[in-house]
Formats: structure tokens, C-alpha cells, sequence
């Protein structure tokens, strides 16, 4: 956990804020090139700064809470943008809820994971971490990623890949409903399952101030808002690059969920690298969890309020791949001990994933 201090570092105050003149100025001349610059700039900024915040919070609040603030948090924000999207947009947004989720689950489950296996491993040979919490996680991950991505290919009531009125409703109420016991269970009734079994070399770091981390939890609210912001505001010019290189317009969502994603990994990487391999996987299997679980809720109510189109089912491909990583990730989390294979393979799973994105 990040070292305590009575004084927070004064760039971690000052990057939010600059980040937000970026993106003013953005709004006031879009597309200009030094712009364009400044805004990948201050979106990295954005990003360390609100790994710091969440550092902070998380050793206020202690584990499993503060890896569920950070996940939370850039979640929610990350769905607000797919909401806002889906409502300016016609219906060539219909699977855009669809894609970022399925985006968010394999860039957390092979990205994030294998690097901080691969990381982890690479200083510390073995790291350990609990299989009740790690095996509870992956079992709630697997069913609400396979009800809401895969058996709406396989409904009757309408053609797929869509969900009829009641099966959508159905389909936002038990992912909610899911995700809540979840947290509960996490957090409350088993909430040993999801702490390290190692001690952790920082526990004795005097935990900040209240008003420390009331500061750190509205910074890192201001930094994570950036960071979406940025993302959307360099969404343009992302997809120029991507019809210019003749890739499908998938990738763009690719790419904007990456951006999305960077704080919580680069959290989770530097936990690995820490040897607190279990705050990593708090922190990445409950990113890809908040995601499934506060997005199809969500996107059902505007669906059903709105009645615009929503695609919710995967192609084969993308099925295939989905299956693929949950096995893959039951075998990397049956034992409680990883090495740099582990990492590799997940590691190698991502390659696949953003290659066919690229060139299905």
C-alpha cells in the first residue's frame, strides 16, 4: 500500500486540474495537433494521479474496500460515457454496450492479469493468493459474462443477438442482484476470502489522515472524470487512425476501453510488482466484474426507457475467445500460486484477441 504522508505530493493535486484546462481547450479548438499532443499528455498524468488517490483511499479504508472504491468508481464513470454515447447516437451504437464490456473482460482477464502474473513473477519467482476469493470472483465473472454476452444468441422469444423486453429486464436485474451479494460477500460475510495470506511490508505505514483521504477520494474522483473525458475527447482521432491502418471499427472500442482501464492496471501492475499479487487480482477481477455488473443494468433501463436497438450477443469468434480465457483463468487460479508462465499464456491470449480484432 502507497506510504502514508500528512502532505499530498503537489502533482498529484495539480495534474487533475491541468488536465481538465486540456480538455476545455480541446472542446474550444478539436483536432488541433499540439492539442491532440497535450491531451495524451495530460490523460497519462490523469492517470498516475489517480493511482496515487486510490492508493491513498484504499490504505484509509483498508482491503478488500479500497480495491472495490477504485473499480467502482472508474466503472460508474465509464458507464455514464456508454450511456451518453448510446443517447447521442443512433442505431450503429446498438452493440456498443456489448463491445466495451466484452473489451473490459479480456483486456482485465488477459491484459491486466497476465502482466501482473508476468511482473510478479518476474521479481518474486512465485506469488501466492486466496483461491476461495480468486475461484468465487471467476465464478460470478463466467456467469454473468456467458448470460449477458452469449445466450442472447440463443433466445427464441426474438432473433438474436438481441434480448426481448422481459429477457432484458430479466438479464439487468440478476446481473444487479448478482453483483450486490458479490460486494457483500467481499466485503462483509467473507471478507478474510479476498485479504493476502503473506504479510504485507506496509502495514505498519501509518494509515493518512481523514482529511487526507476525503481529499484523495474527491481528487481521485476528479482524475478518473479526466480520464474518461480525454479518452472520448481523443476518440476521433483514434478512429482515423484505424480507418487510415483498415482496421474494423471494433478496434476503436478496443483502444477507448484501454484508456479507460489505465489507471485500475496500472494499480494492479504495481501491486504485483509489490508482491500483494491478491490486491491485484481484487482490483482486475473486480474491475471486469463492476463492468458486467453496473453496465447491463444500466444499459437495460435506457433501453427499456428509450426503446432503441441494443445487440447484446458475441459472434463465434469472440465466443470462442470468451470461453477460452474463463478456462484458461480457472487453471491459473486452481492452485494459489503463480509464476511467469501463467502470465505469458494470458499474456499470449491477449496478442490473439487484439490481433483478431484488428484482422478478423
Amino acid at each position: 500500500m502507497a506510504t502514508s504522508s500528512s502532505v499530498l505530493p503537489r502533482w498529484t493535486i495539480g495534474t487533475p486540474f491541468a488536465a481538465w484546462v486540456v480538455f476545455v481547450a480541446g472542446l474550444m479548438l478539436p483536432g488541433h495537433p499540439v492539442l491532440i499532443a497535450l491531451t495524451g499528455i495530460a490523460l497519462a498524468g490523469s492517470v498516475f494521479a489517480g493511482v496515487h488517490h486510490a492508493e491513498v483511499v484504499a490504505h484509509k479504508v483498508g482491503e478488500p474496500f479500497g480495491t472495490l472504491v477504485l473499480a467502482v468508481a472508474v466503472t460508474v464513470i465509464e458507464v455514464a460515457l456508454i450511456v451518453s454515447v448510446m443517447l447521442s447516437s443512433g442505431p450503429e451504437k446498438a452493440g456498443l454496450a456489448r463491445d466495451t464490456v466484452f473489451a473490459a473482460v479480456m483486456l482485465v482477464c488477459n491484459g491486466i492479469v497476465g502482466l501482473c502474473l508476468l511482473v510478479g513473477g518476474l521479481r518474486h519467482r512465485e506469488q501466492d493468493f486466496q483461491t476461495r476469493g480468486a475461484s468465487a470472483t471467476l465464478a460470478v465473472l463466467a456467469s454473468l459474462s456467458v448470460l449477458s454476452l452469449v445466450i442472447p444468441n440463443y433466445t427464441r422469444t426474438v432473433p438474436g443477438p438481441v434480448l426481448s423486453t422481459s429477457q432484458l429486464a430479466f438479464a439487468g436485474v440478476s446481473s444487479l442482484v448478482l453483483y450486490g451479494v458479490f460486494v457483500f460477500v467481499q466485503t462483509i460475510r467473507h471478507r478474510d476470502y479476498f485479504l493476502a495470506n503473506t504479510h504485507d511490508e506496509d502495514v505498519h505505514a501509518a494509515p493518512p489522515s481523514v482529511p487526507i483521504a476525503l481529499l484523495s477520494l474527491l481528487l481521485l474522483f476528479v482524475s478518473l472524470v479526466a480520464v474518461v473525458l480525454l479518452a472520448k475527447q481523443m476518440s476521433p482521432s483514434i478512429e482515423r487512425a484505424v480507418a487510415g491502418a483498415g482496421a474494423p471499427p471494433a478496434a476503436v472500442g478496443v483502444v477507448i476501453a484501454a484508456l479507460v482501464l489505465l489507471p485500475e492496471g496500472f494499480a494492479a501492475v504495481r501491486a504485483a510488482r509489490a508482491d500483494r499479487l491478491q490486491t491485484s487480482l481484487n482490483l482486475a477481477l473486480g474491475s471486469a466484474l463492476a463492468s458486467i455488473g453496473l453496465t447491463i443494468p444500466t444499459v437495460a433501463v435506457v433501453i427499456l426507457w428509450t426503446g432503441q436497438s441494443l445487440m447484446l450477443g458475441l459472434d463465434g469468434k469472440d465466443s470462442v475467445l470468451l470461453f477460452l480465457t474463463l478456462i484458461v483463468c480457472t487453471l491459473t487460479l486452481s492452485t494459489g500460486r503463480t509464476t511467469i508462465l501463467q502470465g505469458a499464456v494470458h499474456l499470449s491470449l491477449l496478442a490473439a484477441y487484439l490481433f483478431l480484432s484488428v484482422v478478423p
